[in-house]
């Protein structure tokens, strides 16, 4: 569930002049990661095939301000499964889009901060209102790195917002994204439904 964590390094490596060609490159690098994962849901490349995207759309991509919620409380975050899962949350920012301004929480999973690969973690779910139509009814999912925030600002791009391993297959502890991260917006880029059905 981490893929854009773990290939974000690699397409800066060689990337691409324009926009548009460096989210096509993140995206290649997505479908590749599903083929590398033990635990993906996504076996071949004919499974990966099925995978479908908004065209690239800059207009999607802010530079949030970010306030760090250093007082919050750990709690424990449902998933689809019926489990529960333990996070803090570690931020909150706030965007434009359209001359709106909107917020989002930002969280971090205390069993990742246990894990060397992942301690800097930082987790973004979220829906909007194209849930259960155009995208996976669950809603989407972002990541990104302590390293990210920089000077209380932090690069909120929903051209990488991507599919729980639950739009492909059953059997996986996905969590729901919080009320607070509802947004009662369309936002029509990142990952749309699986093309074939589980």
């Amino acid at each position: 569930m981490f893929l854009y964590s773990l290939v974000s390094g690699v397409y800066a490596q060689s990337k691409p002049e324009t926009y548009a060609g460096q989210i096509r490159q993140h995206r290649e690098e997505y479908k590749a990661g599903f083929l590398k994962s033990p635990n993906s849901p996504l076996k071949t490349e004919t499974d990966v095939s099925y995978l479908r995207f908004y065209e690239p759309d800059s207009t999607y991509r802010f530079e949030a301000d970010v306030r760090l919620t250093p007082e919050a409380e750990p709690f424990d975050m449902p998933t689809y499964e019926g489990l529960h899962k333990p996070y803090v949350q570690y931020a909150v920012l706030t965007f434009t889009h359209k001359g709106k301004p909107y917020q989002l929480a930002l969280f971090r999973s205390l069993q990742l901060m246990r894990t060397p690969q992942y301690r800097d973690y930082l987790f973004l779910p979220f829906k909007d209102i194209t849930n259960g139509e155009e995208t996976y009814g669950g809603g989407r999912y972002l990541d990104f790195k302590l390293g990210d925030i920089k000077n209380g600002r932090l690069t909120l791009d929903f051209n990488k917002a991507y599919n729980p391993y639950c739009a492909f297959s059953d059997g996986y502890a996905c969590p729901v994204p919080p009320r607070e991260n509802r947004l009662p917006i369309a936002i029509t880029v990142g990952e749309k439904n699986y093309g074939k059905p589980h």
